[in-house]
């Protein structure tokens, strides 16, 4: 009954097919009485019966049709994320695809930590069910109240990002006690413990943690054998401790020499090394090179599995260089450190950024010691490793950042043409991610068409060039930076050069302040 009532809410687009229906029958009913009523038919009597009854017969059969298909939008839409913000283009075949892709998606394994794990995988959930995400697991200790626990910031990260309610869960994980006992330790601390406490090991409190949050795919951490993450430096002095390694490499001036694990002797799980041994691609995801990429591929049976496997290999490279890690590097620079510390065979592919970043926020990093990563193409291809660039950066809370959704699409596209280079173009997997690809790109253009203007005469005074038209707001945000530069030039040269440090901080301070108010 509560289903019957939900046809007739507003905007059900049901009731449409319901009236059809039933003219179609009023059309069906007119033609039958007309033959038991009349005893005698003339031609054009009879033909106008037969055209009642057609008419009527295929109004019932196009509402009954229509009225299944809108049914079954209305049973499958309510899992739609997009369907809230964009409920005019939700069609059924896009709904659909959506449900079988999920299920029947190619298997993904993501290699990697930090927000680069949280990026890939919040994009690739859109697309298939079948993610494992492969955690690094070091630098183990003591929290807060001597709650002792293994390390689960990055674990806690990319259960968030393949949650199905991503905003819940983030607010449930982050959620930190204000007062009693307990204020000042987050929730997940202490969630994790008693996970821990009741579960055989952290492998089992986290497959656990799958099922509780519902989150897509599963999280795997990459060993359950203590680990620290150490570095070599060129002047050959070694750093134990991961938290440090970029800060005392960026302040003795000095590059990585390698990384390595402490004790050397740890084992990858064993789901770890299935998943790597049945995925049909292995994404190596972007972050610190020496503390978040390499450390987890030197974990005894990564590398092994990922050399044997027939899956794609994938590394999506960084956008900026990370002071005290990676200063001055190139792509094939990243590329060649992974490959001295494992061998060939890690990756077949590099997907790497187009470069086309708004040059403030290029500049705001070159102040903190970072910048582009420099694409030397040739050397890479030289290493033997497939180049493919495409448009994925994005500016997110004032940080550059890989945009989720760019980088799963990109993946996708890598697996479906690798498919069809394999022939596999009837391989349900095939039709079913092409079929997710082509809405993605329709629902885009959708979403991204501009609205329409007003007609503006080309021939006027006021007209303005492509280039403009492109960059313009660019350009004026640089100018707008020339010029606040050199107002503070001329704020310091009128500043007593005899004045003391936190004097002269707190005058230029109140002199910016004092000119931004002016303009």
């Amino acid at each position: 009954m509560k289903g019957l009532i939900e046809w007739f809410r507003p905007n059900a687009r049901i009731k449409r097919w319901i009236c059809l229906i039933l003219i179609g029958i009023i059309f069906a009913c007119y033609g039958i009485s007309s033959i038991i009523v009349k005893e005698e038919l003339e031609i054009p009597q009879l033909l106008l019966i037969i055209l009642s009854f057609i008419v009527g017969f295929t109004l019932i059969v196009i509402g009954i049709i229509f009225m299944q298909k809108r049914t079954m939008e209305m049973l499958i839409e309510a899992t739609d994320s997009r369907v809230k913000n964009n409920r005019k283009h939700i069609n059924i075949n896009s709904l659909i695809f959506n449900k079988k892709i999920y299920s029947e998606g190619p298997k993904i394994v993501i290699i990697g930590s930090g927000n680069g794990m949280k990026t890939v995988a919040k994009g690739l959930k859109n697309y298939t069910d079948n993610i494992t995400a492969v955690v690094t697991v070091s630098s183990y200790g003591k929290m807060k109240n001597d709650i002792n626990t293994m390390p689960i910031e990055d674990i806690q990260d990319t259960i968030i990002a393949l949650a199905r309610n991503e905003e819940l869960t983030d607010k449930l994980m982050n959620y930190q006690f204000k007062s009693g006992e307990l204020k000042d330790i987050k929730f997940s601390d202490i969630y994790f413990s008693t996970l821990k406490d009741i579960s055989r090991d952290f492998t089992e409190a986290i497959t656990n943690s799958n099922e509780i949050f519902d989150i897509i795919g599963k999280i795997l951490p990459i060993t359950n054998d203590e680990m620290r993450i150490c570095a070599e430096l060129e002047n050959g002095m070694i750093i134990e401790e991961k938290e440090k390694i970029s800060q005392i490499a960026y302040e003795k001036i000095t590059k990585i020499n390698r990384v390595f694990i402490s004790p050397p002797n740890c084992r990858a799980i064993p789901e770890v090394v299935q998943a790597i041994k049945e995925a049909d691609c292995i994404v190596i995801a972007p972050g610190s090179l020496y503390t978040n990429v390499i450390p987890n591929l030197l974990v005894n049976g990564v590398y092994k599995a990922m050399k044997e496997s027939k899956a794609i290999k994938i590394y999506i490279s960084n956008i900026m260089t990370e002071p005290g890690q990676t200063d001055s590097y190139s792509l094939s620079d990243h590329i060649k450190a992974i490959m001295e510390h494992t061998g060939k065979g890690v990756m077949d592919y590099c997907i790497y950024d187009t470069g086309e970043i708004i040059p403030e926020y290029i500049k705001k990093y070159n102040l903190q010691g970072s910048e582009l990563v420099d694409s030397d193409t040739q050397k890479v291809k030289n290493m033997g490793v497939k180049l493919i660039q495409k448009d994925l950066a994005c500016v997110e809370n004032g940080y550059i950042r890989h945009n989720p959704d760019l980088v799963a699409r990109a993946i996708s596209e890598l697996i479906c043409d690798d498919l069809k280079y394999r022939d596999k173009q009837s391989d349900p997997q095939y039709l079913l991610l092409q079929s997710k690809l082509q809405y993605e790109k329709h629902y885009n253009k959708i979403k991204n068409k501009p609205r329409k203007k007003k007609k503006i005469n080309r021939h006027s005074k006021g007209r303005k060039s492509k280039f403009l038209d492109r960059y313009g707001n660019r350009i004026a945000a640089i100018k707008n930076t020339e010029d606040v530069k050199i107002k503070n030039r001329e704020i310091l040269k009128n500043m007593n050069a005899k004045d003391n440090e936190e004097e002269f901080i707190e005058r230029f301070i109140e002199k910016v302040e004092q000119s931004k108010k002016n303009k």
